[in-house]
């Protein structure tokens, strides 16, 4: 599915579900909000993004804990997690969406290579962070980013409005 039509599908699901997206992003740099926010109406559906690309704004605007990233670093799933989580307790919204990872071209290790990527969502009450590895240029990580990132929130709400028709 094209990113456009992906984006138009995420959407919808979030307005016929009556949810608020917030999204927390690093290594994207607002790119997911900026998709999102091109739709005419998003206002309906997305209630703030934070950029948060210094260790220190993820601290103190998402609340990550110094110990977190001092623990796992900045890209990791425990990260990611709490970018997730302190989105959604500052705003009013339903869901979160965080993403940070190492988009290159430099920037990478042995253990953690270029493209390595976590998205974190809370939703719900729960908090979960999928591992990514993508590769390509900078710019073809960030939307390969933004693309899984969207895919994780749509099966989400599919998953949870088929639960609900039950």
């Amino acid at each position: 599915m094209s990113l456009s039509d992906l984006v138009k599908n995420v959407s919808q699901e979030l307005l016929t579900h009556n949810i608020k997206l917030v999204t927390a992003e690093s290594c994207t740099g607002g790119q997911i909000a900026k998709l999102i926010t091109d739709l005419a109406g998003s206002s309906a559906i997305f209630e703030r993004g934070y950029i948060t690309y210094s260790n220190q704004a993820k601290i103190d605007l998402l609340a990550v804990s110094q110990t977190t990233l001092d623990k796992y670093g900045a890209v990791s799933a425990q990260t990611a997690e709490e970018m997730a989580q302190g989105a959604l307790v500052d705003s009013q919204s339903h869901i979160a969406l965080s993403v940070t990872g190492i988009a290159g071209p430099g920037g990478g290790s042995e253990e953690k290579p270029v493209g390595l990527v976590y998205i974190g969502i809370a939703y719900k009450g729960h908090v979960s962070s999928y591992e990514c590895h993508f590769n390509g240029t900078r710019e073809n990580i960030r939307d390969q980013t933004s693309h899984k990132a969207l895919e994780i929130i749509q099966a989400i709400l599919k998953n949870s409005a088929s639960k609900q028709d039950k």
